[in-house]
């Protein structure tokens, strides 16, 4: 038997990257999916054809993840859609990287309110959801600079932090119906944005990494699979680090 098998999924800024390979595992393993971004366009559309052709339901929802109001619908047609919500993985993230003293207040409250805030729109609006099945999972997308912190990405790092004292209060908070919360704290992770980077800073990266490579979008997913899972069932409050050993 799949390990998601019966289960439905709700994937924030799921369209490409780490989200859209979290849907694709998802998938592969037995899920329904439904995921959100800011727009499905043509790629986002593409994303739910993908998923779907593995033999699942899926749909794609245009949403601000940043919009209280817009959150709480996109569930509600969730749940009309899917009839439940087993799985909410809050992925939607924005960088807007700069040194804090050049570092502008819409630069600031735009990472905070993508990263963060959308996670308490989803996990306010999904709550009721979860609580009255008595069971659910949900992961926050957090990263070992929410640990460690970076210089240049303040707004970023506080964020990331964020999501996980937001998991940990969740855990604490709702572990007695059933539902748990984690978070996942990638490293470097080879996507579209990071392939960008010029070479020798990739390599001055990889070579901080004891496994000498970045991470994959897939490494990633394999993570958020077992969060999601059974599997997983004892396991809720935790920080689990996805980044080759970079962060101990």
């Amino acid at each position: 038997m799949k390990l998601l098998e019966g289960k439905t999924a709700l994937i924030t800024g799921a369209a490409r990257g780490i989200g859209k390979a979290i849907a694709l595992k998802y998938a592969r393993e037995g899920a329904n999916v439904a995921f959100t971004d800011l727009v499905i366009d043509e790629n986002g559309k593409a994303t739910e054809a993908e998923i779907a052709a593995l033999g699942v339901k899926a749909k794609g929802y245009a949403s601000n993840a940043a919009n209280f109001e817009e959150t709480h619908k996109v569930i509600d047609q969730v749940v009309a859609d899917f009839g439940r919500i087993d799985i909410l993985v809050n992925n939607a993230g924005i960088t807007k990287d700069g040194l804090m003293m050049r570092m502008s207040e819409s630069q600031w409250d735009a990472v905070i309110t993508v990263n963060l805030k959308s996670a308490f729109n989803f996990i306010h609006a999904c709550t009721p959801v979860m609580m009255k099945q008595k069971s659910g999972s949900i992961i926050n997308m957090s990263s070992v600079v929410g640990v460690s912190g970076n210089a240049g990405q303040c707004n970023y790092s506080a964020s990331k932090a964020g999501m996980i004292g937001l998991t940990k209060s969740i855990a604490k908070e709702i572990g007695s119906r059933g539902i748990r919360a984690n978070a996942i704290a990638p490293g470097f992770i080879i996507t579209d944005m990071t392939a960008q980077l010029n070479e020798d800073v990739r390599k001055d990266w990889e070579s901080k990494i004891p496994l000498r490579r970045g991470g994959t979008p897939d490494d990633v997913a394999n993570v958020a699979t077992f969060l999601a899972s059974d599997l997983s069932s004892y396991v809720s409050g935790q920080v689990i680090h996805c980044c080759g050993g970079m962060n101990m």
